[in-house]
């Protein structure tokens, strides 16, 4: 089993930058991604973006790839979403997530079901 733990999560304003981290633990040598996916009220769990534990491939969604970027760091067993020109729309619940595969349609699909582990999520919410 994989454990996530996500930090970072805040009240910010329209324009402003925030920077998610995610800490695992547990059985890392499985792990080959780690990304981020946001859940809003009353919306699905959508995808954000993810990175390869090598760093060799990542993907977005094409409503952030703009302005977000995941990057790793093995030897902190960690992930980071680093998020500027934030959006009243960028509001919602961001998870960890960590899979033993990288399939980016799945990824994309979104849902519970789109990577194996998850965290339990930090709260961002962007005022206008």
């Amino acid at each position: 089993q994989v454990q996530l733990v996500e930090s970072g999560g805040g009240l910010v304003q329209a324009g402003d930058s925030l920077r998610l981290s995610c800490v695992a633990s547990g059985h890392i040598a499985s792990i080959f991604a780690m990304g981020w996916f946001r859940q809003a009220p009353g919306k699905e769990r959508e995808f954000v973006g993810a990175i390869t534990r090598d760093g060799f491939s990542t993907s977005y969604a094409d409503s952030v790839a703009d302005r977000f970027t995941v990057s790793g760091d093995n030897a902190k067993n960690s992930v980071y979403l680093q998020m500027a020109s934030l959006k009243p729309e960028d509001t919602a619940v961001y998870f960890c997530a960590a899979d033993r595969t990288w399939n980016v349609p799945v990824m994309k699909r979104g849902g519970a079901s789109a990577m194996d582990y998850w965290g339990k999520g930090t709260l961002v919410t962007v005022s206008s």
